[in-house]
C-alpha cells in the first residue's frame, strides 16, 4: 500500500472564513522582525510589510470592489501593493508587465480597472496615513486573474477571497504538516502538528529564492501567500542566472526550490552545481510541466536531502489541485503529479459526460473542490462550457492509477507549454495569416527538455521575396517574449485531413526526422 496522505492530518480542513489580508496580518504578528522579502541589500520584514500595506491601502483611494491592476515585475514594492489592494477591499488584477501595449489595454478594459499601479507609484501611495479599513466579505472577488483558459482567448478568472485563502491553506498544510488556525486578533496562522522527522523544515525557518512571477497563479499562491503563512524569508532575483542562483543557494542555506522544469534544467547544466553545498535543500517543488525522468534522477543525486514533489493545477482552480507527498516517508511516483489535495476531487472522464473511466485509462481530467473558480468574468457561455455541477473540465488528458495518483499525458486543447507558460498556436497562426507574404501556416510545439516545447511555424509562402528570418522577426515583434516563434520552416503545403483540418500530428513527426 502506498503512503500518499500526510501522516496525522485529516482528509478535510477547517478553512477559517477570513479575507486574504488575514494571511498578512497573522504573519506580521507571528514573525514580526524576521525578513519576509529581500533583494540585494534591501529587506522588508513581516511587520514592515503590514505597516506599508496598510498605508498603501489608505493612499489608494478606491471603493471596495474596485479593480486595481498591478503592472510590475517582482520587486519589494509588489507585496506592498498586493496586500494593500486587498486591505482596501479592492480586487487584485495581475498584469504581465511585458504584455504588448494593445494586449495590455484590452485586458485592463475587460477588467474595468479603476487604478493601474506600477512599482514607481508604490512609495507615494504608501506614504499616506492608514485609514479605517473596510470589512471584506470573503465571497467578494480577491483576484481577477487572466488566463487563456481552454482557448487562446484571454479570459478573466473570478476568484473570491475564500478561494485564495483555501488554496493557500491546502498547499501549505500539505507541504508543512500543519492545520489552519486563527490568532487572538483574527489573523490566519498555521499550527504545525506534523513530526520533524517527516517535515524537517519548521515554520519560521524556511529560506527560498523566488523567480516565479507574482502575476502568475503559481507566483501569487505558492510564491507569495503560502510563503507568508510559512514564515519564509524570500530572496528575489531579477532574472535566472544559474551561477548566481547556486551561489546564493549555498550562501543563504535555502531550504527549498520551486519552479517549472526550465529552472531545474538551467541549474543542472551549470558547472557550479557540482561544487556548491546544497545539503540545506529539503524540498524541490515543480509544476507547469512534467519533470523528465532523467532530470529527476540527477536532482536526487545532487540534492541528497531533498524530496521532489510535482504538482498540477491551473488558474481556474486558483493555483493547485494535486501534489506529490511532501513528507519524507511519502511515496512519490515518477511521472505523476501526485494525488488530490484536501477536499479536492479528481475524475478522469471520456466524452462529454462526467462518468469516470477505469483506473489506468486515459480521459479528460475534471476537478472539483473549494478552490475552483466561480466562473469567467462576463463570459457565461465560456463558463458553462467548462463548469458542470461544480466540476471543472480542464482540457488536459490524464490517467489515474489504482492508488489515486494522477499523470498528465496529453492536452485536449491545442496548446503548448513554454517554461510553464501557455502558448496557444491559434494566436500565432492568426498573426501569420495576416502577413501578406503567407499563404498558409500552422504552429506546433517542438519538444525541448530545457523549456518544455518551442513554438515552430510551418509556412507556405505566397511569393519568393519573404525569408524565414524576416517572417519570424515580424511575428515576434507582436507578441510577448514567451510566445515568440523559435523557428519558421517554409514548406510546399500544410497537410490537411479529408475534412479540411490541419494534421498537426503529422507536422510533429517531422521533428523526429
Amino acid at each position: 500500500m502506498t503512503s500518499a496522505w500526510p501522516p496525522g492530518l485529516p482528509r478535510t480542513l477547517d478553512y477559517p472564513d477570513v479575507p486574504v489580508s488575514a494571511i498578512l496580518l497573522g504573519a506580521a504578528r507571528r514573525y514580526g522582525d524576521r525578513p519576509a522579502f529581500a533583494r540585494g541589500a534591501e529587506t522588508l520584514t513581516f511587520a514592515d510589510l503590514a505597516r506599508q500595506a496598510a498605508r498603501f491601502a489608505g493612499g489608494l483611494a478606491v471603493a471596495p470592489g474596485d479593480r486595481v491592476a498591478l503592472v510590475m515585475p517582482n520587486c519589494l514594492e509588489y507585496p506592498v501593493a498586493y496586500y494593500g489592494t486587498l486591505l482596501a477591499g479592492a480586487t487584485f488584477v495581475p498584469v504581465n508587465p511585458l504584455l504588448p501595449q494593445g494586449a495590455r489595454e484590452k485586458q485592463l478594459a475587460d477588467a474595468d480597472a479603476a487604478r493601474v499601479v506600477t512599482a514607481a507609484d508604490v512609495a507615494a501611495l504608501a506614504a499616506a496615513e492608514p485609514g479605517e479599513l473596510p470589512e471584506v466579505d470573503t465571497g467578494t472577488l480577491a483576484h481577477l486573474a487572466y488566463t487563456g483558459g481552454t482557448t487562446g482567448e484571454s479570459k478573466g478568472v473570478a476568484l473570491p477571497h475564500r478561494n485564495v485563502v483555501t488554496n493557500s491553506l491546502q498547499y501549505t498544510c500539505w507541504s508543512t504538516g500543519s492545520l489552519p488556525a486563527l490568532d487572538d486578533h483574527g489573523g490566519l496562522v498555521l499550527d504545525q502538528v506534523g513530526a520533524p522527522e517527516e517535515w524537517p523544515v519548521r515554520l519560521g525557518e524556511s529560506v527560498v529564492i523566488n523567480l516565479t512571477p507574482w502575476f502568475h497563479a503559481m507566483g501569487t499562491i505558492a510564491g507569495l501567500n503560502a510563503l507568508l503563512l510559512m514564515g519564509t524569508t524570500t530572496w528575489l532575483h531579477d532574472r535566472l542566472d544559474p551561477g548566481a542562483y547556486l551561489a546564493d543557494a549555498e550562501r543563504l542555506r535555502i531550504t527549498s526550490i520551486g519552479g517549472a522544469p526550465a529552472l531545474y534544467a538551467a541549474l543542472l547544466t551549470h558547472p557550479d552545481i557540482h561544487t556548491r553545498d546544497l545539503t540545506s535543500v529539503r524540498l524541490l517543488a515543480s509544476g507547469a510541466a512534467p519533470l523528465p525522468v532523467e532530470m529527476i534522477e540527477r536532482l536526487l543525486d545532487l540534492f541528497p536531502n531533498a524530496v521532489i514533489a510535482e504538482g498540477y493545477g491551473l488558474t481556474e482552480v486558483t493555483m493547485g489541485a494535486t501534489l506529490s507527498p511532501a513528507h519524507r516517508s511519502g511515496t512519490r511516483k515518477v511521472g505523476s503529479v501526485g494525488v488530490p489535495l484536501f477536499d479536492t476531487e479528481v475524475r478522469v472522464v471520456d466524452g462529454d459526460g462526467l462518468d469516470p473511466v477505469p483506473a489506468g485509462e486515459r480521459g479528460e481530467v475534471c476537478l472539483r473542490g473549494p478552490q475552483v473558480m466561480t466562473g469567467y468574468h462576463n463570459r457565461p457561455e465560456a463558463t458553462a462550457e467548462v463548469l458542470t455541477d461544480g466540476w471543472l473540465r480542464t482540457g488536459d488528458i490524464g490517467v489515474l492509477d489504482d492508488d489515486g495518483y494522477l499523470s498528465i499525458v496529453d492536452r485536449k486543447k491545442d496548446m503548448l507549454l513554454y517554461k510553464g507558460y501557455n502558448v496557444y498556436p491559434r494566436e500565432l497562426e492568426e498573426l501569420l495569416a495576416a502577413h501578406p507574404g503567407v499563404a498558409a501556416a500552422a504552429v506546433v510545439g517542438r519538444p525541448d527538455q530545457a523549456v518544455g516545447e518551442l513554438p515552430v511555424a510551418f509556412v507556405v509562402p505566397s511569393g519568393p521575396d519573404l525569408t524565414e528570418d524576416a517572417l519570424m522577426a515580424s511575428i515576434n515583434a507582436q507578441v510577448v517574449a514567451y510566445k515568440r516563434l523559435r523557428e519558421v520552416r517554409f514548406v510546399d503545403q500544410i497537410p490537411i485531413s479529408a475534412a479540411g483540418k490541419v494534421l498537426k500530428r503529422e507536422l510533429r513527426t517531422r521533428f523526429a526526422s
